[in-house]
Formats: structure tokens, C-alpha cells, sequence
């Protein structure tokens, strides 16, 4: 699993299949076979979601090809989790009512798409602070929290001396501030994720390993929940307004306590009983909030999981929101799109699309 958002896709859709759910998934090449997908986007459709996107022109046209199409399935409502421009900007020129959910702060091509008055359908955040960052972009955003598998997520038994560091290896993630503030506090600091930003890590990550740093590697979502759980405190060091923090309610769900930067959604998940944050890159002072949450308790920690984050409450949330959304079915703003453009070996072509 790639990371949080391909982990949270993965999970809903699973879980609304084994309600009854019937689901099409438009997904990435190499998805688990599992999610059945039925239409493939290249790697490129993924662009970054950090300073300079890379949306490329194939990309743009094979989300434009699933928006324009996608009435022809019959669906009762669509479940965008994407991060690009074209699902929101077509919202309101199909007749299948869309529900997004607003994965990131407002990254510049998102917010140029909600910033026209005529991009719609309905959204939703997994933070009260992510809701507040869209706020002059958007005026009408419920907010369902994140939930991790508290099976999956769950205490283990001793734990080591070590500090853990989970996440994608890219520069608004932090890790290097982590590395150096482990150092400070004097733990040592055992590092998972998949190497996102090679550039990154060659400059800031590769010459801080070593001295009792170790980059693990990309685990499976077994071995890092293991890896959590055998660890005495996990660092999250955000270096944009983050979302929510997937690995911060994963940690506490383990019983491991959190130090953190309070940015983003953290002082939603984070308490005074279950981690410590301090000001956003201040390494200082991020070492002296690893020493602070070694002192507490993992069992309040695991006590605090179980009580807010839900998988299964998630998940019911999610079905209520989508049943609503289904409901509302949106005049196109613009036309029809029953003369819907495909493409094919030769280029575009018209065809008519049928009715829906």
C-alpha cells in the first residue's frame, strides 16, 4: 500500500463491498486486484501534491475520458477520492451526483478549479481544520474524521527504546527535522515509507542515516503496524497544513504517544494524555516533546483510539453521506453530455453515449 490515501480508498471500498455495496473502481495500473478496476490511469495521474504537479496532458485526458463516461454506468452516486482537477470541474455537467472528499489543503490546482462558481458536487473532510483551509473556496463541507483498523492498529506487547518516523519520504513530511530532533533527544529512530522524492532523500535523508537511524524501507501495512507498536513514541513533523494524519491516529491506536508539530489537523487527533506538539519546525523543542511523550501512557493512548476512531463508524458515516448525495441528482449546468467524446487508437470521436 502506497500510502494514506490509497490505504483509506482501499479500506472503504473493501468495507462497503462486504455491506452489499456494489462498487466500479477507476483506478491506478498495479491497484490490488481485489478492487476490481475497470478503467486504468497511468502512474502520471497521480502528480505530486507538493509545490510542482506534474498532471500530465495523458493524465488530463483519461480523467476527462472517466467524467465523460461515466453516466453510461448508471451509478447512483460517484466516490471521488482523487486528487486531480477534472472530477470537481465536471461535478455539475453530469447527471451522476458526485461526493469529493477534500484529501489535501487547497494545493493550487485543486483550489484554481473550486475558485470557478460553476465547479460543484459535494464534499466532505476528514478534519475540522482541512474544512477551514477550503473555507473561502467552498461554503458547504461536512466533516468525517479518518478511522484506522483497531485490529490491524493495536498494542503487541514490550516495546523497544526507539522512536518510529512512518510516512511518505518527501520534504513537507518533515523527516529530516525528525531525524534531528531524535538525535537531540538522544533515541534512536527507525524510519518506514517509500522513498517518494529521490532528490530528497539523496540530499537531506541518505547522510543523516546511520549513528542510530535506520531507514527500513517501504513495509507492508503488517510489518509497520508491528513496527509502531514496538516502538516507544513516533514522531509526525508536518511541514504543510496536514489533512489529518493517518500515522498519528495509527500510533496512538498502538499505544505508542505521539511528538509532533502542531500544523494542520494534529491538535484535532493529538491531546495532552496521548502525545505533546510543539511550534512547526522548531527541532529544539520537538526534542524535548520526545521526552515528554515517553512519560505517557500507552494505555490512555489505546483508550483514546478505540473511542474516536472507528473504522466501522467511519465507514457508516461514509454510507449516510454517499445515500444523501445519491439523492440529489444535478441538472448539467451546461447542456447535455449524452454526445459524450471518446478516445481511441485514432484520436478523438463523437458517439452518441445513450441515455441514462
Amino acid at each position: 500500500m502506497y500510502g494514506g490515501l490509497e490505504a483509506f480508498t482501499h479500506d472503504l471500498i473493501t468495507e462497503l463491498r462486504n455491506r452489499g455495496h456494489e462498487l466500479i473502481v477507476f483506478g491506478v495500473r498495479g491497484d490490488p486486484e481485489s478492487l476490481m478496476s475497470i478503467q486504468c490511469l497511468t502512474p502520471s495521474s497521480l502528480g505530486t501534491i507538493y509545490g510542482e504537479s506534474d498532471f500530465s496532458l495523458l493524465a488530463h485526458r483519461e480523467y476527462l475520458q472517466i467524467m465523460l463516461t461515466v453516466d453510461l454506468h448508471g451509478l447512483d452516486v460517484i466516490f471521488n477520492n482523487s486528487l486531480h482537477y477534472v472530477p470537481p470541474t465536471m461535478a455539475t455537467s453530469i447527471r451522476t451526483p458526485m461526493l469529493t472528499v477534500l484529501h489535501t489543503p487547497p494545493i493550487p490546482e485543486l483550489s484554481q478549479a473550486y475558485a470557478h462558481p460553476d465547479v460543484g458536487g459535494y464534499l466532505c473532510s476528514p478534519s475540522q481544520a482541512n474544512a477551514k483551509n477550503w473555507g473561502k473556496l467552498i461554503s458547504a463541507c461536512e466533516v468525517i474524521p479518518n478511522a484506522v483498523d483497531l485490529e490491524l492498529w493495536r498494542p503487541l506487547g514490550p516495546r523497544s527504546d526507539s522512536g518510529i518516523w512512518s510516512g511518505r519520504i518527501v520534504p513537507e513530511k518533515g523527516l529530516h527535522l525528525a531525524i534531528d530532533a531524535a538525535r537531540m533527544a538522544n533515541i534512536t529512530l527507525r524510519v518506514a515509507g517509500p522513498i517518494s522524492d529521490p532528490v530528497y532523500f539523496a540530499q537531506y535523508i541518505q547522510p543523516r542515516l546511520g549513528s542510530g537511524v535506520t531507514y527500513l524501507g517501504h513495509l507492508s501495512r503488517a510489518a509497520l503496524a508491528a513496527e509502531v507498536a514496538g516502538s516507544s513514541v513516533a514522531l509526525v513533523t508536518p511541514r504543510w497544513e496536514e489533512p489529518f494524519g493517518l500515522v498519528v491516529a495509527e500510533a496512538i491506536a498502538c499505544g505508542t504517544p505521539v511528538a509532533g508539530f502542531r500544523r494542520g489537523a494534529l491538535p484535532e487527533l493529538v491531546t495532552r494524555d496521548v502525545g505533546v506538539l510543539v511550534d512547526p519546525d522548531d527541532v529544539a523543542a520537538l526534542a524535548g516533546a520526545i521526552r515528554l511523550a515517553l512519560k505517557l501512557s500507552s494505555d490512555a493512548c489505546r483508550a483514546t483510539a478505540l473511542n474516536r476512531w472507528s473504522f466501522s463508524e467511519q465507514v457508516s458515516r461514509y454510507e449516510a453521506a454517499l445515500a444523501k448525495v445519491a439523492r440529489l441528482r444535478p441538472r448539467p449546468s451546461f447542456g447535455s453530455i449524452s454526445e459524450a467524446i471518446t478516445f481511441n487508437a485514432n484520436g478523438p470521436k463523437e458517439e452518441n453515449a445513450g441515455s441514462v
